[in-house]
């Protein structure tokens, strides 16, 4: 008998749109979103509550895979609003392909 908890996204799970995910669950919250596909890429005004993002992991944006690869300003606390953990700026994320659905 198979015990192990299943890894792919169900698909009737309804996902974060402003949301980065690994592992099946959320690691960050994002902002400004502008996504690029002539170039393959994702590029994030704000990526945000991200203590839990592992760098440099595959991800997951909405129904794209991604691996981020340039952050132009990184901190462990936002003074200005220290309930956002790791805020990072100037995101810019490859895109590997699309998430199984």
């Amino acid at each position: 008998m198979d015990t192990k908890p299943e890894t792919k996204s169900s698909p009737s799970r309804q996902r974060d749109a402003n949301a980065i995910y690994q592992g099946g669950r959320i690691v960050a919250r994002v902002a400004e979103p502008e996504i690029d596909l002539e170039d393959k890429q994702i590029r994030f005004g704000e990526v945000y509550g991200s203590d839990d993002l592992l760098l440099p992991e595959e991800c997951e944006f909405q129904k794209y895979r991604i691996m981020i690869q340039t952050i132009t300003w990184a901190a462990k606390i936002d003074r200005s609003n220290p309930d956002k953990g790791r805020v990072l700026k100037g995101v810019v994320a490859d895109l590997l392909g699309y998430t199984e659905q």
